[in-house]
């Protein structure tokens, strides 16, 4: 089972944007839902958004209307486009496809 590989993460200004994009297997990625979670330092992981194979989404309040996940069924390539970034958005990304996570990619938002 192959580890679904991200890019995406960097730094960048407050209110300034980042796309992170999670590349997995064919099988993995028609089978199950896919999900971001993030880590800030000295916090729980949290899900941050998830979408399903047939394109269903899901955020958690915090990003509601600024961060949008999406998934190219043609690439087996997950995104998340993050808008109006706040410093409280710092933290570790990772995707996930059932049990099979990321490495994860650093997001930095500077004030």
């Amino acid at each position: 089972q192959v580890q679904p590989v991200e890019s995406g993460g960097g730094l960048v200004q407050a209110g300034g944007s980042l796309n992170l994009s999670c590349a997995v297997s064919r099988r993995i990625f028609s089978l199950y839902a896919g999900s971001w979670f993030r880590q800030a330092p000295g916090k729980q992981r949290e899900l941050v958004a998830q979408i399903s194979p047939s394109g269903g989404t899901a955020y958690v309040d915090a990003v509601k209307g600024r961060f949008t996940i999406s998934r190219d069924d043609a690439k087996n390539t997950m995104y998340l486009q993050m808008n109006s970034l706040k410093p409280e958005d710092t933290a570790v990304y990772y995707c996930a496809f059932r049990d099979s996570w990321g490495q994860g990619t650093q997001v930095t938002v500077s004030s």
